[in-house]
């Protein structure tokens, strides 16, 4: 990082660069008051000028004066960005749509993703409140499929057997293809901030990874709940079976002894009980979704996606091949009286999951629903290193509704950091208010890794001074 500013008091500009070693180098430039003076009355645009040459002056010297390890590289890339809509869903008061669209509008090429967001609207582009259209999550998944493959009107990946269709999972250790994801999130999109900071970036569209005859393709799960005039709104979202009246699954198989809420009762198609009486219009939804990327360039450093479950059952006593046993959601059993009264009604769920490979982490978020007080990913020896905490609505307003967990916290630590070593032990904690009971809650992490660390600096001006 490179910046330009006047010191205070004196006419000296101070150049500050760091460089792949993490060093802070300042070049001092004096520079007589009376120049400074003088700059002060220019025009901007032409303050702007001098400055600018005094700026790659410095950075001449500099660069003469630094060994080739410490070499200074300028990168100008354009960040594009590009909004889409996916096909429409259509909900009713009480009823549920959780719908898989496949080979929806993405960007194509070698590039790098950088941020990734998406809201449900209405037909005229309005935003829809959480207390209307609860988004319980939307998901984006990645495939390789044949140029002529047409995909089956199916639900997810793992009703799809054809080798024509080969899925392509994140870094996560999740059996089989659970939490393989690239991104999602819930009622908290519009408020978390997804971006991947410079100069990282996650890549895809890779040509010497697509195999050949396939294509690099997308697909998107929304998954939505209408609660308008519902009896239990909150019963509704966290999809307690006696609301939905529901005994089997979405593959009509009954439902395990015990199971009282959760994803197997608020599947597509399904019906929340609603106040009798309540009359309220079908509506055709759609999720517009956000997604920025750069061009691949040798400049960007990749980074691996994690994603960890504190339900994760890992049997430790396999080995080298351990066995993962993510459940991805659980419930929350109330507190007793005695709890309640001395304020001390929380539920922890823990995992514990091994590393296979370490790096640097450069972001993390959890996922929570209503009720959750936070999530925190710790390192073996118990350190920090990363805790996500909740953020509560406080209005009716689109993006503020009250009650609902709105935003989540993100960590952006300074590259370099905050390190896993190989082979580490890492815990992730989630806590939830047991001050109630909750069905079908999650308790997710993700983070961003990335193996090594940026060979250069990238250079960015701070024309302020």
């Amino acid at each position: 990082m490179v910046l330009i500013r006047r010191a205070p008091y004196n006419g000296r500009l101070n150049l500050l660069i760091n460089t792949q070693k993490m060093k802070i180098l300042t070049l001092a430039i004096i520079v007589p008051t009376s120049l400074l003076l003088w700059l002060r009355h220019l025009e901007r645009k032409w303050h702007l000028l001098v400055i600018s040459l005094v700026f790659l002056l410095a950075v001449l010297v500099l660069g003469l004066s630094l060994p080739c390890s410490d070499a200074i590289q300028m990168n100008k890339v354009m960040t594009r960005t590009s909004v889409y809509v996916s096909p429409k869903f259509v909900l009713e008061p009480g009823s549920v749509a959780d719908k898989y669209f496949y080979n929806i509008h993405f960007p194509r090429g070698h590039i790098a993703m950088k941020y990734f967001n998406a809201e449900v609207i209405d037909e005229q582009g309005n935003p829809i409140p959480l207390h209307e259209t609860y988004l319980h999550h939307w998901v984006i998944e990645r495939y390789y499929a044949q140029a002529s493959y047409v995909e089956p009107e199916l639900n997810g990946f793992e009703d799809i057997k054809d080798p024509d269709f080969k899925i392509v999972r994140n870094s996560g250790l999740c059996q089989n293809n659970v939490l393989g994801q690239y991104y999602g999130l819930g009622s908290e999109t519009r408020k978390t901030d997804t971006h991947v900071p410079d100069p990282f970036g996650i890549e895809i569209g890779n040509p010497a990874e697509i195999p050949a005859g396939y294509e690099e393709r997308w697909m998107l799960n929304v998954h939505a709940i209408d609660t308008r005039g519902a009896e239990d709104r909150l019963g509704c979202t966290e999809c307690r079976c006696d609301l939905y009246n529901v005994t089997k699954d979405g593959r009509g198989q009954p439902l395990r002894p015990g199971y009282t809420g959760g994803l197997h009762c608020c599947y597509d198609g399904t019906q929340c009980s609603v106040k009798q009486g309540y009359n309220g219009v079908k509506r055709n939804l759609y999720l517009r979704y956000t997604v920025k990327w750069v061009d691949w360039s040798d400049s960007i450093v990749p980074v691996k996606i994690y994603i960890f479950d504190a339900t994760d059952r890992t049997d430790h006593s396999a080995g080298p091949s351990l066995q993962h046993d993510c459940r991805v959601e659980y419930n929350v059993e109330p507190c007793s009286t005695v709890d309640t009264v001395n304020d001390q009604c929380f539920d922890n769920q823990r995992a514990i999951i091994t590393m296979p490979t370490g790096g640097y982490i450069v972001y993390g978020v959890a996922h929570q629903h209503t009720g959750g007080r936070g999530s925190t990913l710790y390192g073996e020896d118990g350190r920090v290193l990363c805790s996500s905490i909740p953020i509560y609505g406080q209005s009716e307003e689109v993006g503020d509704e009250a009650g609902y967990i709105v935003g989540m916290s993100t960590c952006y630590p300074h590259p370099g950091s905050v390190k896993i070593k190989d082979g580490e032990t890492l815990v992730v904690g989630s806590n939830y208010s047991s001050s109630q009971s909750h069905t079908g809650v999650m308790g997710l992490f993700y983070i961003l890794v990335a193996e090594h660390l940026p060979k250069s600096s990238f250079l960015s001006l701070d024309s302020s001074l």
